[in-house]
C-alpha cells in the first residue's frame, strides 16, 4: 500500500539532493520527519551540503537559546511583579504605625539575626536596610540614643577599613567616631571581592534589657502560632 505522501516523494527526494534540511522539507511539504528519513537514507550529500546544514543548525540553535533566554527573563518578571503585588497587598492590610507589630517585626528579626549569647543587644548584616530599620525601630520603640551605638566591621582582605567605615557612616547615619573595631578575615587573602559587597557591620547597644525583650517575644510568639497550629 503506498504512502499518503508518496506522490511527494520525487520532490522531497529532489529538495534534499539540493542541500535542504529535513526539517524545512518537513516544513515544506508537510511530510513527517520519520517518513523523509527513510526516504533520504541513501541520499549521500556533499561536504560543502553538510557544512552548509551545520551551519544552518548552528544558526537555528543559537536564535532558539536566545528566544529561550527571553522568554524565561519575561517569565521571571512576571513571576517578580505578582510577588510585589502581593507584597503591597499584605502590607496595605497592616499598620505600620502600630507599636506591638513593629515590635514584633523587630524580634522576629532579631531572632534570626541578632546577638543571642552576649550580655548585649546586638545585630550584624552586610545589608544596610536591615541595619537601618533595626536603628529605627531602637529610636521609635525604646528611645534609644543612637550616639551610644558601638560599630564593629567584618571585612575581606582587599577592603580598605577606612573606606568601607565611611560608606557605613553614611548609609546608616552614625558618626564615623561610633566605629570602633575592624577585623579582617585572613582566609579571603589573595581573592577578590565583588564590589556591591561592603563587609558585615555589627550593631551594638549595651543594652541587654531591650535583646531578652525581644527574644522572649519572638520564641513566645513562635510557640504560640505552632500551638494555635496544633503541631507537637
Amino acid at each position: 500500500m503506498s504512502s499518503r505522501w508518496f506522490d511527494k516523494k520525487e520532490e522531497a527526494l529532489r529538495l534534499r539532493r539540493r542541500g535542504l534540511s529535513i526539517r524545512k522539507i518537513e516544513h515544506r511539504l508537510g511530510i513527517p520527519r520519520s517518513t523523509l528519513s527513510g526516504w533520504f537514507k541513501n541520499i549521500v550529500l556533499s561536504k560543502k551540503q553538510r557544512n552548509k546544514l551545520f551551519r544552518g543548525w548552528k544558526q537555528a540553535l543559537i536564535k532558539a537559546r536566545k528566544k529561550a533566554v527571553l522568554w524565561h527573563n519575561g517569565q521571571k518578571r512576571q513571576r517578580v511583579e505578582e510577588a510585589r503585588r502581593q507584597a503591597t497587598y499584605v502590607l496595605g492590610n497592616l499598620n505600620v504605625d502600630d507599636r506591638f507589630q513593629l515590635e514584633l517585626a523587630l524580634a522576629i528579626l532579631y531572632l534570626g539575626e541578632g546577638g543571642k549569647v552576649a550580655e548585649d543587644t546586638s545585630l550584624g548584616s552586610s545589608d544596610p536596610l536591615i541595619l537601618k530599620f533595626f536603628i529605627t525601630c531602637l529610636k521609635k520603640l525604646y528611645s534609644f540614643d543612637i550616639r551610644k551605638i558601638r560599630c564593629f566591621l567584618h571585612l575581606r582582605a582587599d577592603q580598605n577599613p577606612e573606606k568601607m567605615k565611611r560608606y557605613w557612616s553614611r548609609e546608616l547615619g552614625v558618626s564615623r567616631k561610633n566605629f570602633k573595631k575592624v577585623s579582617i578575615d585572613k582566609r579571603t587573602i589573595g581573592s577578590k571581592t565583588y564590589p556591591y559587597y561592603k563587609g558585615v557591620c555589627v550593631l551594638y547597644c549595651g543594652h541587654v534589657g531591650i535583646k531578652r525583650r525581644l527574644l522572649y517575644l519572638s520564641r513566645m510568639y513562635c510557640q504560640n502560632v505552632i500551638d494555635d497550629a496544633g503541631i507537637h
